[in-house]
């Protein structure tokens, strides 16, 4: 098959002939239609993900049909249209037991535990307890921005920050997940406040439902503009990019009681990333993280997606092929663009 390819992190990745992926007792072999090229997977071409061995082929936010099952596996047989979250449970530890398979204690990651979907198969692990079904209507171009950036925002959102109608919600960075969170929260009933640095983004953040927009680049403090806008401070707050400033911005733009929510990864040398705790203290603010979604959440958001409510179609900007892959995930880094970028093996 064909594959993004890298040999060494941050340097280049290739597209070249690798073998096909086989599927293992418990797994499956998807045919990769569509994959999402997600910030996370800039990481992992960096170094920041340890669970990467090099050689390596990123990708994991995809959509496909079975090609091959696994002798062990029962649900699923060739030619069923899927998706998966990105976090591929084992459906057998304590998390798992408790419903917690975004947190699974021994999870795969296609694309960073194992070569993942920038290629045209992918294999996956514990199909029965990890793949769901694409409905014929949902394209997967649409589907593959499931598995990570919009089922990530969806929990992140309903979840963790436990949004209700009326509140107020602030999205620092809008690219896929903070689209997907803006419209998310929109769509629960909340007021959205979107704060980028981006033009474009932020004008994709009002066309799927913020009611105010703040360019950080333009303001002296992105934090302080969320909190006139929102009367005294925003209920529910997310840092949907990943880094110390986001990261301080929204939890400085909450108001008494309100809730953080850290969905963007954020690397570091030392591995940590400062808080502003002192303010969490004094305001008896909830700082929550927020790691995709298991499988057995995703008939309501699919629900919702089917009736209209939701329209991940709209974050879908570009297309491309895996010749312009490479160039594309080193962008990430720089000029992320606005909107989803979904690459498509076959093209």
């Amino acid at each position: 098959m064909r594959a993004v390819v890298f040999e060494r992190y941050g340097e280049p990745a290739q597209v070249r002939d690798v073998p096909d992926p086989v599927p293992a007792e418990h797994g499956v072999v998807v045919r990769v239609e569509a994959s999402g090229l997600c910030r996370s997977d800039w990481h992992g071409w960096q170094g920041h993900d340890a669970d990467i061995t090099l050689p390596h082929v990123p990708g994991h936010e995809l959509a496909g049909v079975v090609e091959a099952t696994g002798a062990g596996v029962t649900r699923w047989r060739p030619g069923d249209r899927v998706t998966v979250p990105f976090v591929c449970a084992c459906g057998s530890c304590a998390a798992c037991a408790a419903g917690d398979q975004q947190v699974c204690e021994r999870q795969t990651q296609p694309g960073f535990t194992h070569w993942g979907s920038f290629a045209q198969y992918v294999a996956l692990d514990h199909a029965d307890i990890n793949l769901v079904a694409v409905p014929e209507q949902l394209s997967f171009a649409t589907a593959a921005a499931l598995g990570c950036r919009f089922a990530t925002a969806y929990r992140a959102v309903v979840q963790q920050g436990r949004v209700a109608a009326g509140q107020w919600v602030a999205v620092h960075g809008c690219g896929g997940v903070g689209l997907s969170a803006v419209m998310i929260a929109a769509a629960s009933g909340a007021r959205v406040v979107a704060v980028d640095v981006s033009p474009r983004a932020l004008e994709l953040a009002r066309d799927v439902g913020a009611a105010a927009c703040v360019d950080a680049s333009g303001v002296p403090d992105a934090a302080e503009a969320v909190r006139e806008i929102t009367g005294g401070g925003a209920h529910v707050s997310l840092d949907a990019l990943g880094s110390p400033v986001t990261c301080a911005a929204s939890v400085n733009g909450l108001r008494r009681r309100g809730r953080h929510v850290q969905v963007g990864l954020l690397p570091s040398a030392d591995g940590t990333t400062p808080v502003p705790m002192a303010r969490a203290i004094a305001l008896e603010l909830e700082i929550l993280g927020s790691h995709g979604m298991a499988t057995h959440a995703y008939p309501e958001m699919l629900r919702l997606v089917a009736e209209g409510v939701l329209r991940p179609d709209l974050l879908v900007t570009s297309v491309i092929g895996l010749d312009a892959a490479p160039e594309a995930l080193a962008a990430m880094g720089s000029a992320a663009g606005a909107g989803v970028t979904v690459v498509e093996p076959w093209r």
